[in-house]
Parts: structure tokens; C-alpha cells; sequence
């Protein structure tokens, strides 16, 4: 027995040390497993991100931030890491197929594109204060106190250096559209480095700039509720529904007035169909999406013969749809330009309405329609022609001779901040929610075009602008002079 007990205690020493070293080496493991999580959990919680993570709302206009709670830690620093930094590594097209400077003259020279619209000459005039003294890097870094997000495109790639988070979704659509201008003109977009802002209202307080004088070279945002081309169809389909003859004759106008917008509020005063021919229709945004959006189809808001136009807090994306739907649109003093808004002619493709004396301006203009509803109509349609015209082809032209022109101002070679991450079609979608992924595939482009942009029209003569201007407050202030006249023999 004796034997026995010594031989297990002998045993049992004797194995002690493999015991110890295991527990050790598992120790060890686990403990480095804790380290590369926290590692990990640190490295995400600074990685800033196209769809708001790590990022504050922009200062010059504060929103509510997006909330990342709907996943666990661990997967949204999956993501995050997963999203940001490996994806774009193994893109299939990432980088490839670039055609030689030969080739891109090649498909110049082999296939005449046709003319860009006319009113692409405005981007001449929104560049011409830098014609003189051109943009250099130290003016862009200047520009970054004001930017949400810097965009570098180099050799057909395009990097994102993020500073402050956009409302909704507008970074990632942005840089959809990006993504869909470099494969759609794969190779020809140049080298450019572009300071954006996503917020609203396109002013900036040049007291504060140094050389205040000479604007911030500072672009600015769109985004769609699903891709152009099938929403304009929706909505030309919509204003189909009703011949002129039997859609409403009263001025209508439905939107969200409380926007921090003096127009809108005085418009909720003309609401009056009695006295001043005019449907104002508050609209209340949370209960339409509990609804699904149901009664905020834009298809279905083409039943009247007049559409009012007021702008909110600043620019307003509604333009478009307005002038979409055939309705004569009533354009209350636009103070902002949209790039197709420069092709609207007052009398030819819309009415200009006065913010002074809002009411009566719209009564005149609905009564003026009414005594004249062939004319009327004629307005009507040519300002939904002018939409009609500005397809996603037309867009991506717009894009990239305003790119490429904005890129020859620059006096310096684009490179990359070493802050910035590689953006691609698959780290983007790897980001999106399911609607997200639905309709930015739905606005993909499908391969590389076969035929070059539009031919831009040659810089025009300075006074060209000028003298567009005047010819355009002439028609306006001739407009004006009618109205008062009329109010004056009513009263």
C-alpha cells in the first residue's frame, strides 16, 4: 500500500510541470485574445466612417446623430475594420483597365459627342473667381475648417478624408455618385482634390476667412430618393392622369414649413382657395413614414395646374420634382441655384412670383393662367421638357467637365492626406442597410461608356453672364409691373 501511494505521488509530481506549462501557455493565449480585442475595440472606436461612426454632426448646422446601437460592440468594430480598411484591397475591378492617355484620345477622336446644353457654361462663371489666381493646397486646407469631407481622386481612385458626420445619407450617396462617374468614364476623370460640405444652406461668413475677398473653394450635395431616370417617369406618368382641362385650377403647395424658412411661413397664410386660389398642405414627416410615405408619392402631386415652389432653410431639392410635373411652376425669388436651374427662362419654362406681396403675386399669376390656359400649359410643359432633358447621362456629363475644369484651376498634384481611406463600390455597399443597397444598385452604372462626355461650349465672353442676367430681370420686373397694375384697378 505503502508503495502504491508513493508511486502516485511520485507520478503526480512528475507531471506537474506539463500541467503548469499548459495552463501558462493558455493563459497566455487568452490574455493576448483580450488584448487584440481591446486593440481592436480602440483602432475602431477611432476609425471615422462614411456612414457617421466616430464623427460629431457638423458645427454651422447641429442635427441629431445617427445611433450605432442596433448591433453589438464586437460586430460593429467587425464591420467598421471589415468596411474600411479590407474590402477595396479585394475589389475584382479595383484599379484595373485604366486606358492609356493614347487610348483616352483614341475615343475622343473616333466619336463626335454632342453639345453639352447651353447653360453648362455656368460652370465658367460658379469657377471664374479663381480663374485669375487659381486654387492652391493652402487654400484648400484653409477651406477643411468649413468642409464635413475631402475627396482626392487619384489615377481613377478615389479617397475620403471625413471631419464631421451629414445628415440621413447624403455622404454615402455622394460618394456613390462619385464611384459611378469614375467607372462610367473610367480613366479620363483627372487627378482633383475637392473640399465638400453636406449640409444645407451654401453660405460661409467670409469676416472670419482670411482674404475674405476671394471665396472658399467648397462644394456642396445631392441626394436622391431613388435614381432620376424612373423617378421622372413616375412622375411624368403621374401628371399624365389628368388632361389640363380637368386638373385643379387652385396654386398648390405641400411641404414642411417649419425649416427656419420666412417664405414658407408667410406661404401658410395664402392658404385660401377662396381668396387667393391657393392649396397649402402642411407637411408632418414622422407620421408620413409611419405611413410608409404612402401619401407623399411624388406621382401622385401633379393634379393641379400650378405648383408653388418655395425654398427652406436654403436650397431645396423639390425643384425638380416641380418642374417635373408639367404644372406651370410658380418660382416664389429663388435666392439658390441648382446646376439645371440656370436653363429656367421666367415666362418660357416657369412664372416668377414675388416674396413682396406673396399672396396676391400667386392670385395674379393663377388668374393670368386660368384667362390663358393654352399659354399656361405650353409653360408648363416645356419646363417639364427641360427635366426631361437632364437624364443621368447629362448628370455625369455635368459632373465630370466640372470636375475637370474645377481640377485645371489647381496649382498643385493631388495626393492623398495620410488620414484618408480608399472608397470602392463594394466597401460603400458593405456600409449600406438593405433600402440603402436596393437603390444604389438600382443607380449603378452598368459598364464603361461607349461614347465620350458632352462637348462643353467654349468659355464664353465675360459680359455673357451679365447681360443673361439683366434680359432675364427685364422679363421679371416687366412681369411685376403687370401685377401691380392689375392689383391696382381691382382696388
Amino acid at each position: 500500500m505503502a508503495k502504491k501511494q508513493a508511486w502516485v505521488h511520485s507520478s503526480s509530481q512528475s507531471r506537474s510541470p506539463s500541467y503548469i506549462f499548459f495552463n501558462v501557455v493558455a493563459l497566455s493565449f487568452l490574455c493576448l485574445i483580450g488584448l487584440l480585442i481591446y486593440k481592436l475595440d480602440n483602432f475602431a472606436s477611432q476609425t471615422k466612417t462614411i456612414v457617421g461612426h466616430n464623427l460629431e454632426p457638423t458645427p454651422w448646422h447641429i442635427f441629431q446623430p445617427k445611433n450605432f446601437t442596433e448591433e453589438s460592440r464586437h460586430a460593429r468594430d467587425y464591420k467598421i475594420i471589415q468596411c474600411s480598411y479590407l474590402t477595396c484591397r479585394y475589389a475584382a475591378t479595383d484599379g484595373v483597365d485604366q486606358p492609356s492617355e493614347e487610348k483616352r484620345r483614341g475615343l475622343d477622336s473616333t466619336l463626335t459627342p454632342p453639345k453639352c446644353p447651353n447653360f453648362f457654361k455656368f460652370i465658367y462663371r460658379d469657377l471664374e473667381p479663381w480663374f485669375k489666381t487659381r486654387i492652391s493646397i493652402d487654400r484648400i486646407i484653409q477651406t477643411k475648417e468649413h468642409a464635413a469631407f475631402r475627396i482626392v481622386i487619384v489615377e481613377g481612385k478615389l479617397f475620403v478624408d471625413l471631419y464631421y458626420a451629414c445628415v440621413q445619407s447624403r455622404l454615402m450617396f455622394t460618394l456613390w455618385g462619385i464611384l459611378q462617374l469614375l467607372k462610367k468614364y473610367r480613366g479620363m476623370v483627372p487627378d482633383v482634390d475637392i473640399m465638400f460640405d453636406c449640409m444645407d444652406k451654401p453660405t460661409i461668413d467670409k469676416s472670419g476667412v482670411e482674404n475674405g475677398s476671394l471665396p472658399l473653394p467648397l462644394f456642396r450635395s445631392e441626394v436622391n430618393i431613388q435614381p432620376w431616370d424612373e423617378q421622372y417617369k413616375e412622375i411624368k406618368q403621374g401628371s399624365q392622369a389628368q388632361t389640363w382641362a380637368k386638373k385643379i385650377t387652385h396654386a398648390y403647395w405641400k411641404g414642411n414649413p417649419d425649416v427656419e424658412s420666412p417664405i414658407r411661413m408667410e406661404l401658410m397664410q395664402c392658404n385660401d382657395t377662396n381668396t387667393w386660389d391657393t392649396e397649402i398642405i402642411r407637411q408632418n414627416w414622422t407620421e408620413e413614414e409611419k405611413a410608409g410615405y404612402e401619401h407623399s408619392k411624388l406621382s401622385n402631386q401633379c393634379n393641379h395646374r400650378y405648383k408653388i415652389y418655395a425654398e427652406g432653410y436654403a436650397w431645396s431639392v423639390s425643384l425638380k420634382y416641380i418642374l417635373s410635373c408639367g404644372s406651370l411652376p410658380l418660382l416664389i425669388s429663388p435666392k439658390y441655384q441648382d446646376f439645371f436651374s440656370r436653363g429656367l427662362v421666367p415666362k418660357l419654362n416657369y412664372w416668377p412670383v414675388s416674396s413682396n406681396g406673396l399672396c396676391r403675386s400667386i392670385k395674379f399669376a393663377v388668374d393670368w393662367g386660368n384667362a390663358n390656359p393654352s399659354q399656361a400649359e405650353a409653360i408648363g410643359k416645356r419646363a417639364q421638357q427641360l427635366m426631361e432633358s437632364i437624364s443621368m447621362d447629362r448628370v455625369y456629363g455635368y459632373m465630370f467637365h466640372l470636375i475637370s475644369e474645377y481640377a485645371k484651376l489647381q496649382d498643385f498634384k493631388p495626393v492623398p492626406p495620410s488620414s484618408a481611406q480608399q472608397v470602392c463600390e463594394e466597401s460603400l455597399l458593405c456600409f449600406a442597410d438593405d433600402r440603402q443597397k436596393e437603390l444604389l444598385m438600382k443607380s449603378a452604372v452598368a459598364a464603361v461608356s461607349s461614347t465620350p462626355p458632352c462637348t462643353l461650349i467654349k468659355r464664353p465672353n465675360p459680359n455673357y453672364f451679365t447681360i443673361w442676367a439683366e434680359q432675364r430681370q427685364k422679363i421679371i420686373d416687366n412681369l411685376k409691373d403687370k401685377e401691380n397694375r392689375s392689383n391696382a384697378a381691382i382696388t
